[in-house]
């Protein structure tokens, strides 16, 4: 089974708070990804997106600041509710406003990817034969994630992310 994390930078003016049409809008994105991956205006995590908050939370080294800005690439934000009359096989969903976009990206910009796996690698379970391909694997991750969230943050948009299985 697939599942994975996708994440779409919009115009806070042109969604509805409400997770039955973004769950709407969201499956019309996600039937796009590549046209909107290649804009800029898209990113997705296979699997692994809960490693990848791991990797960030290597920014906190005591572990303490869980409202910090490493929260935000990946579980930052509001969860979007369900209305009463919403299926609720609907997929989670998460809204970032655009100032939390622009701290995601801010962080992300500024934190040193290799001081993070130096911090994060052994925790994570990543060292013997295959860690130089994890370690590309996660750099790949970390440098998609920060040019979508400063592409999202210079243009002023806010950010919904929604799992699907």
């Amino acid at each position: 089974m697939s599942i994975y994390l996708h994440f779409r930078a919009v115009a806070e003016s042109e969604i509805q708070d409400d997770h039955t049409w973004l769950t709407a809008y969201m499956s019309e994105a996600w039937d796009n990804l590549e046209d909107e991956y290649a804009a800029g205006v898209a990113d997705a995590i296979s699997k692994s997106w809960n490693s990848v908050n791991d990797l960030y939370a290597a920014a906190d080294p005591v572990g303490t600041d869980a409202d910090g800005p490493w929260a935000l690439p990946i579980y930052g934000g509001r969860p979007v509710a369900h209305s009463a009359d919403a299926d609720l096989s609907d997929p989670p969903m998460i809204f970032m406003d655009p100032p939390e976009v622009s701290r995601a990206a801010d962080f992300l910009a500024t934190v040193s990817f290799g001081q993070l796996w130096n911090a994060a690698g052994t925790r994570l379970g990543f060292r013997g034969p295959d860690e130089a391909l994890f370690r590309k694997e996660y750099l790949d991750r970390h440098e998609s994630l920060q040019g979508f969230y400063t592409r999202a943050a210079s243009s002023g948009h806010a950010v919904v992310k929604v799992v699907w299985a």
